[in-house]
């Protein structure tokens, strides 16, 4: 099991294009890739999850990626994060 945490700097937060660019990206993998803000957690191949969340500009996120292709999931993941949010 992998984890990183990331602190959103998008001014809107993750809204609809970004979520929607992160559920594509995260289907690229076998490995299961959860989203989580404080208490609060979604599946981030699930757009209505990590819509629900509500994250705002600012806020602290934590990736935690577990599968047979956690290492390439999480270099993913984290160079999404980093060019889109």
């Amino acid at each position: 099991m992998k984890e990183f945490k990331y602190v959103i700097t998008d001014p809107e937060g993750i809204h609809a294009r970004p979520a929607g660019m992160l559920v594509a990206e995260a289907k690229k993998f076998n490995s299961s890739i959860k989203l989580s803000k404080g208490e609060k957690g979604a599946d981030c191949k699930r757009i209505f999850g990590v819509m629900g969340l509500g994250v705002k500009s600012g806020e602290e996120v934590l990736f935690t990626i577990e599968g047979d292709d956690e290492d390439a999931a999480y270099d993913a993941v984290r160079e999404f994060m980093s060019e889109n949010l």
